[in-house]
């Protein structure tokens, strides 16, 4: 291409008729030294890296720059050699035209070329819902993979300015509302939602909607599963429930968070159940200079062991089986590994399976965490995190009761010792241990039917990776007694969360799966409160972390009942525990 350009460029000044010989010769001479500092120029700048199938605008900015710099070279240099005698002056920027034009066309020739043999394929005719980056992506890949399951034909986005526009070829043909109708007219037979930022309400439409075309839909992960900002075939997957109730991106200030506990030695309660494997994993990634994982269930430690040992293989960390409620256990833990930071997970959680149980509820839930909050006052352990509830909210269970007074235990705590005493609420999380996720994927498994308690029944819900950072959030800005309150977002009902569940399965409610309704659980509400009404509800710097101005309570009194509590435990009177629950926590009306 560079003799071509070189000698084109002399044959277009001589208005396309001969080159006169005296040029001709200077051409000629020049011709190796021209090749020479245009080909490094072209190595320079890694013209020879790239693949013709896959040029695109960087290619052709790439090229361009490459030309213009060697013409740069090239003018002082011909300069130098015998003052541009014999080379016109007009010759150099002609070159750079005909080099620029001969060295993009073929490319473009040859793409365009390739993705037309591609038009011909088999594969699923594809409707692609979102016309942005991952849209684009998403089809540019379907179109220079040979072997995709998928052929793209047609785009719906809600952009008015990017209506009728053609993206790589593809039309965007109609809104996402118009998703049913497109998918008529076009004859599709799959929809491949590409809009990793869209919220869970704005997911939950467009599920809604692509529900009611009877075609298969996948979906890219959400943004913060797109860490590599590459989208391809592979990141398509089935829409799961997780994408239509917690899409929502958490903003997190990572500053006072690696402040706070990179370096420190950190011990995690119930470090081996839903929640607290999670947080160990989230405090891995800040590089602790020790992580302690203290939990009661062997198989549960193990099988955090394992995967710590597989994804942070220079992680400081020690797994300790035992119980929260055991002090001298727990002295020795504590005395040993001298935390900087603890976290308490460790909690008996299931509402019907305590209410007949207040005994192991209370030793657990209150008089555990009474240990383990003792404990670390008298080993000087700087920060304490409980983690508690909504149900710890108007409780009208043993569980939430529990819970409510763990927290107002901390909130003592906090006011006449230097460790400092935090509690974060908040409500039920996706896919953790005997939630309501796992029990309806086994029940529609199994053919159905699907028991929901109550119609009306709603419940806030949170993914797990999104707690534990909101976690760690309100740990960093926390300044002692303190009960933070985490956004859930809006309530769901359950009754829809069954249905989606069963669409999202490829069954349809009512028809080839039966919801049935079984009524209330002891202990059960219809609803769950994330703050009381005499707790003012306060924003935080962080847009999901609000403060609950917490309410105080008489301190010597409050410590006689717990004593009484906790003698009543060790007389096994599950009728005097409830007893003095009812007066530790005087908002608990138990229902039955």
């Amino acid at each position: 291409m560079i003799p071509l350009a070189w000698f084109g460029a002399y044959w277009l000044r001589f208005n396309l008729e001969s080159i006169p010989d005296e040029y001709w010769y200077h051409a000629l001479l020049f011709l190796p030294l021209i090749i020479g500092i245009q080909t490094c120029t072209f190595w320079l700048f890694g013209l020879y890296r790239g693949m013709w199938r896959f040029s695109s605008m960087p290619d052709l900015i790439r090229i361009a720059k490459a030309v213009c710099f060697g013409a740069v070279l090239i003018a002082p240099t011909l300069f130098l050699c015998n003052r541009l005698e014999g080379v016109p002056r007009s010759v150099i920027p002609l070159f750079v035209f005909l080099l620029l034009l001969f060295l993009c066309i073929p490319r473009f020739i040859y793409r365009y070329w390739k993705e037309r043999a591609l038009v011909g394929r088999t594969g699923k005719r594809a409707l692609i819902v979102g016309a942005g980056a991952a849209g684009e992506m998403l089809v540019r890949d379907l179109l220079s993979n040979r072997h995709a399951d998928y052929v793209p034909v047609v785009f719906a986005d809600d952009a008015k300015d990017k209506f009728r526009r053609e993206i790589r070829g593809i039309r965007v043909a109609g809104r996402v509302e118009q998703i049913p109708e497109l998918v008529k007219q076009w004859d599709i037979e799959a929809i491949l939602i590409a809009i990793p930022s869209a919220n869970d309400t704005q997911m939950r439409t467009i599920v809604e909607i692509c529900e009611r075309c009877s075609v298969p839909f996948q979906t890219l992960p959400s943004v913060r599963e797109l860490l590599s900002g590459r989208v391809t075939i592979e990141s398509l997957r089935n829409v799961s429930i997780e994408d239509i109730l917690g899409r929502d991106p958490v903003k997190l200030d990572w500053q006072p968070i690696r402040q706070n506990l990179q370096g420190k030695v950190i011990m995690v309660t119930g470090g081996g159940g839903s929640i607290g494997s999670e947080l160990c994993k989230q405090l891995a990634r800040i590089r602790p200079a020790k992580l302690v994982i203290f939990d009661h269930c062997e198989f549960k430690l193990y099988k955090i062991d394992a995967v710590l040992n597989r994804m942070f293989p220079e992680l400081d960390f020690e797994p300790v089986l035992g119980n929260v409620s055991i002090q001298p256990l727990v002295q020795n833990v504590i005395e040993k590994h001298r935390p900087d930071v603890i976290f308490h997970a460790a909690a008996y959680k299931h509402v019907p399976l305590l209410e007949n149980q207040a005994r192991e509820a209370v030793y657990n839930n209150l008089l555990g965490t009474k240990v383990v909050a003792e404990t670390a006052i008298k080993a000087g352990v700087q920060r304490f995190v409980l983690i508690s509830t909504d149900k710890a909210v108007n409780p009208t269970n043993v569980m939430g009761t529990t819970k409510r007074a763990a927290e107002i235990l901390c909130q003592n705590l906090d006011q006449e010792n230097s460790t400092r005493f935090t509690t974060v609420r908040f409500g039920n999380v996706l896919d953790s241990a005997g939630s309501v996720v796992p029990l309806f994927r086994e029940q529609i498994k199994a053919g159905g039917p699907i028991t929901v308690t109550h119609p009306d029944i709603t419940r806030y819900f949170m993914t797990i990776p999104e707690a534990c950072q909101l976690i760690m959030q309100a740990e960093s800005v926390g300044q002692g007694g303190e009960i933070f309150v985490l956004d859930m977002g809006k309530p769901i009902k359950i009754a829809y969360l069954a249905e989606q569940m069963i669409r999202l399965s490829g069954k349809r409610p009512g028809v080839d799966i039966e919801i049935k309704y079984v009524g209330l659980r002891p202990g059960e509400k219809l609803y769950e409160e994330l703050f009381h009404d005499q707790e003012q509800l306060l924003d935080t710097a962080f847009e999901k972390i609000h403060l609950a101005k917490a309410r105080r309570y008489d301190k010597t009194l409050w410590c006689s009942q717990i004593e009484k509590l906790s003698e009543a435990c060790m007389q096994n009177d599950n009728q005097q525990v409830l007893a003095i629950l009812k007066k530790l926590v005087p908002e608990f009306q138990q229902e039955h």
